[in-house]
């Protein structure tokens, strides 16, 4: 349940924190940390909420040190998770990147996410996106709903994910690393996003639209 919503959400929509040694607040992403654990709702606001409302003190029901910086290191650690979990997509041969083999992917019907740098030129941008496009409509590839594009991290973390220079595109593979790599992504993006009201199914329906800067359907 959601200490500040007091909803009940599966644990995909929540993040987990702990108390440090210290007295510090912890956000456990990953959900492996020990000691007793305080649930919020994966959203930016709520995270900010529980903040400002004391959550974490009454919650763990002891002094915790100063929060303040609790939300950017929340989204800092959900950076983080999605970089390692795209560096062992590259490291099992499920991820391609750089325009041209990008390009050659997307035609052959290979991609099962297009990935772009947030910071990435939007030239660039818009010709992958409309030959992925073009490769729908002519059915080289699965249907457009079905390959998310994601342009959620800049090119300096694409960068350290990849451990190459100046990645502005990527494909993901078909594989199970390419599918933990968008599972964390979307937490991410629903984290910036969300304001914590909605279920998975409302966000990714209602407000595919809202969603779109970092995460969008080439349909939406």
């Amino acid at each position: 349940m959601c200490a500040v919503s007091r909803k009940v959400r599966p644990t995909e929509e929540l993040i987990r924190y702990v108390l440090g040694p210290d007295g510090s607040v912890v956000p456990d992403v990953k959900r492996r940390l020990p000691g007793r654990g305080l649930w919020i709702s994966t959203s930016r606001e709520l995270v900010a909420q529980a903040v400002r409302r004391g959550i974490f003190a009454k919650g763990f029901r002891k002094p915790v040190k100063r929060t303040e910086a609790l939300v950017a290191d929340t989204e800092a650690s959900l950076v983080r998770s999605a970089i390692e979990a795209l560096a062992m997509a590259a490291k099992a041969g499920q991820v391609v990147f750089g325009f041209a083999k990008v390009e050659a992917c997307l035609k052959a019907g290979e991609a099962m996410a297009l990935v772009h740098a947030a910071d990435g030129a939007e030239d660039g941008i818009r010709k992958l996106d409309g030959i992925m496009a073009r490769s729908v409509a002519h059915g080289a590839a699965r249907l457009a709903s079905q390959i998310p594009t994601v342009n959620a991290l800049t090119s300096a973390e694409l960068d350290l994910a990849l451990n190459r220079a100046n990645v502005i595109h990527a494909a993901l593979l078909a594989g199970p690393a390419g599918k933990t790599f968008l599972s964390r992504i979307e937490r991410l993006v629903r984290f910036r996003t969300s304001d914590g009201g909605e279920t998975a199914n409302e966000i990714s329906g209602t407000k595919a639209r809202q969603l779109s800067s970092e995460i969008r359907t080439l349909n939406g």
